[in-house]
C-alpha cells in the first residue's frame, strides 16, 4: 500500500512540470492528446492481456461518468483555471479535493472519515496554506483571481466526483485496468467532440519538448498514474487515497529546487514537514488492541476473565 502510494505521489508531482511543455496549444487540445494517446496505451494493453471487456450498460454509465469527471473535464478546468492562479496557488486550491472526498463519501456511501483521517487532512492542509502563504497573502478578487478559483474550485469537486465513481466501480467489482481504458475512451471522445463543436483550432507541436512531455504525461500521469491511484483508492478509500493530493506540491518543490533555482524559505520548510506529519497520520494504522483488553471491555465487570481459556475469535474483530 506504502508504495502504490508513494509512485502516485511521485508521478503525479512530477506531471507539473511536464504540464508546462504543453500549454503551446490549446488546454482542451493538449487534455485530449494526452488522453488520446493514454486510451490507445491501454486498449492495447487490455488486448495483449486478453482482459475481459464486456459489462453491463450500468458499469458503462459509471464508466462513462468516470471519464467525464477525471479524463477529461476536470482537467480542462484545471488548465483554464492556471492562466489566472499561480500554480502554488492552484495547488493549494486542489488540495481541497481532500476534503470534498469526505463530503462526497458521506454523500453518497454514508461513508463517515475517521477522526485520524479528519486530523491528518487539517495538519497537511495546514502546512500546504504555509507552504504558499505568499502566493496566498497576494490573491485578488479584483482581478481574474476570482474566475481563477472558482473554476479550479470546479475542476477539484469535479475530480471528486470522478473518485467517487471509481469507489462504485470498484465496489462492483469493476477491475481498475478496464475501467480506466474505457474511462479514458469516452472522455477522450467528449473532448474532441467539445472542440468541434466550440470551434477550438486543433493544432499540433512537433517539438521535442512537447512530444516527451506528451509521452510522459500519457503513460505515466495517466496510464499508470490513475491506475495505481484508483487501485489505492479501492483499498484505503477516497478521502485517505485523496490526500496524496496534498503531497503532489511537495514534490513539485523539489523539483524546481532543481530544475528551477526555486528557493526555501522558513514557512516552506515548516509547512513540509506539517504536511509529512499529516501524512503519517493518516496512513498510520490504527494499532488493535490485545484480545485480552477487548474481552475485560466485553465482559461484565463483576465475572473475571480467564486467562487460561482460549479466546473467543469474535472479540478480535
Amino acid at each position: 500500500m506504502l508504495g502504490l502510494y508513494a509512485a502516485v505521489v511521485l508521478i503525479w508531482g512530477s506531471t507539473w512540470i511536464a504540464i508546462q511543455y504543453q500549454l503551446s496549444v490549446a488546454p482542451e487540445v493538449a487534455v485530449a492528446y494526452r488522453f488520446a494517446l493514454a486510451t490507445l496505451i491501454m486498449m492495447a494493453w487490455c488486448g495483449f492481456r486478453r482482459l475481459p471487456m464486456r459489462f453491463t450498460l450500468r458499469d458503462h454509465f459509471f464508466m462513462a461518468a468516470l471519464g467525464v469527471c477525471l479524463f477529461s473535464l476536470n482537467y480542462v478546468l484545471i488548465y483554464v483555471a492556471s492562466v489566472h492562479l499561480t500554480s502554488g496557488l492552484l495547488a493549494v486550491v486542489f488540495s481541497t479535493i481532500v476534503i470534498m472526498n469526505m463530503i462526497n463519501g458521506v454523500i453518497f456511501f454514508r461513508r463517515r472519515p475517521e477522526t485520524r483521517t479528519l486530523i491528518g487532512a487539517g495538519i497537511g492542509l495546514t502546512g500546504i496554506a504555509m507552504v504558499f502563504a505568499n502566493d496566498l497573502a497576494a490573491f485578488d478578487l479584483t482581478t481574474g483571481g476570482s474566475i481563477g478559483l472558482l473554476v479550479s474550485l470546479a475542476g477539484s469537486y469535479i475530480a471528486s466526483l470522478g473518485n467517487m465513481a471509481s469507489a462504485r466501480n470498484h465496489a462492483r467489482g469493476v477491475p481498475v485496468m478496464q475501467a480506466n481504458a474505457f474511462g479514458m475512451l469516452y472522455g477522450t471522445v467528449l473532448l474532441f467532440g467539445y472542440i468541434a463543436l466550440a470551434g477550438i483550432p486543433v493544432s499540433f507541436d512537433p517539438s521535442a519538448s512537447f512530444m516527451a512531455a506528451l509521452v510522459y504525461l500519457a503513460l505515466f500521469g495517466s496510464v499508470l498514474g490513475f491506475g495505481f491511484y484508483l487501485t489505492l483508492l479501492g483499498k484505503i478509500g477516497p478521502d485517505r487515497a485523496a490526500y496524496s493530493s496534498v503531497m503532489f506540491p511537495i514534490v513539485a518543490l523539489l523539483l524546481s529546487t532543481w530544475f528551477e533555482d526555486f528557493h526555501w524559505t522558513g514557512n516552506i520548510i515548516w509547512g513540509v514537514a506539517l504536511t509529512l506529519v499529516g501524512n503519517v497520520v493518516i496512513l498510520t494504522k490504527r494499532v488493535p488492541k490485545p484480545a485480552s483488553q477487548v474481552l475485560e471491555q466485553v465482559a461484565p465487570a463483576a465475572v473475571p476473565v480467564s486467562t487460561t481459556c482460549t479466546p473467543n475469535p469474535v472479540a478480535k474483530s
